[in-house]
């Protein structure tokens, strides 16, 4: 049956209907139950789309088969834009925790002090405002080796977003950051997927202004020139993977060291030690060589614990 594009209304008289209005009656009738159909579905699809849990499932069963066969050795998906006014690094994993142990572990601006002080270059960290407004700052160094009075500081704002028994979203935003650099934000996803694994999603991102983006191409392009991220563009002419270079391959190197900083901490337990998540911490960078070697282990422990020792922390 075709329905006519628009329905007139009739004056009918009190006789048997017409063809035509019989046919206008089933189109008006069909019509309706299109519209009560579609509008249940939008009903139906609201929640999921609004739901960040469902969400990130979703992207689990999306990414199943890259997670499965994952060249990184672990169930891992790294991946990098070039955003308007910057970059960001998107790290993707699935984790042998279950989501109330990831909770424990990542909830607590202290907590994430401790984690993000495994990285080479963060040298010190400190919180600092009440609960609920909490601020955490950094003090990174722009090679590991300089003393930590050469420090930039970056004050993030910590921020439990959602917490609930099936989804979990912490984020970190700095307005400010050093060298012409804006708008950082760290953010941490994780569902549960059954009573032991977690799935993670790790987003590392900032903004940079024109100068600092000329600077550090001309970095890349010269001193840091052999430098190469995780992404694989292609071959080269003896079959080996060409990793991906310049800005996305800075961006994805820092995001996976921080990606492990996490791993290191829920590896470790919230009661573990110091130096045993340093050491878990070394061991998965040095997994990639290539793109996140920078000292040998007894260098790296020394560095850390003179940190501690001058920031009056405990082992």
């Amino acid at each position: 049956m075709v329905c006519p594009m628009s329905i007139s209304f009739y004056r009918l008289a009190p006789t048997t209907p017409s063809r035509e209005q019989r046919r206008l009656r089933a189109c008006t009738r069909a019509l309706g139950g299109v519209l009560l159909l579609l509008a249940w579905m939008h009903a139906a699809a609201a929640p999921t789309a609004a739901d960040p849990a469902q969400a990130l499932r979703a992207q689990h069963r999306k990414l199943s088969a890259e997670l499965d066969n994952s060249s990184l050795g672990r169930p891992v998906q790294l991946g990098s834009i070039e955003t308007p006014g910057g970059l960001q690094g998107d790290i993707y994993a699935v984790v042998e925790h279950p989501l109330a142990e990831v909770g424990r572990a990542l909830k607590g601006s202290a907590n994430w002090c401790e984690l993000m002080l495994l990285h080479i270059n963060n040298r010190r960290c400190r919180v600092s405002g009440a609960p609920g407004s909490e601020t955490l700052t950094l003090y990174v160094v722009r090679r590991y080796d300089q003393p930590v009075d050469q420090a930039f500081e970056l004050p993030f704002t910590y921020r439990v977003a959602n917490a609930t028994p099936e989804y979990l979203m912490i984020d970190l935003s700095a307005a400010s950051g050093p060298l012409g650099t804006s708008n950082y934000h760290i953010t941490l996803e994780a569902v549960a997927l059954d009573e032991r694994k977690s799935f993670l999603h790790f987003s590392y991102s900032y903004d940079h202004n024109l100068m600092v983006k000329l600077a550090t191409q001309a970095y890349l392009a010269t001193f840091g020139r052999d430098k190469v991220g995780f992404t694989v563009e292609g071959q080269s002419a003896d079959g080996k993977p060409e990793h991906i270079r310049g800005m996305r391959g800075l961006v994805e190197r820092n995001a996976m060291r921080y990606f492990l900083t996490l791993d290191a901490y829920l590896a470790a337990g919230a009661k573990g030690q110091s130096e045993q998540r340093q050491r878990r911490w070394y061991a998965a960078t040095e997994q990639y060589p290539r793109q996140l070697h920078e000292i040998d282990l007894d260098t790296y422990l020394v560095l850390k614990r003179e940190d501690r020792q001058r920031e009056g922390l405990g082992r």
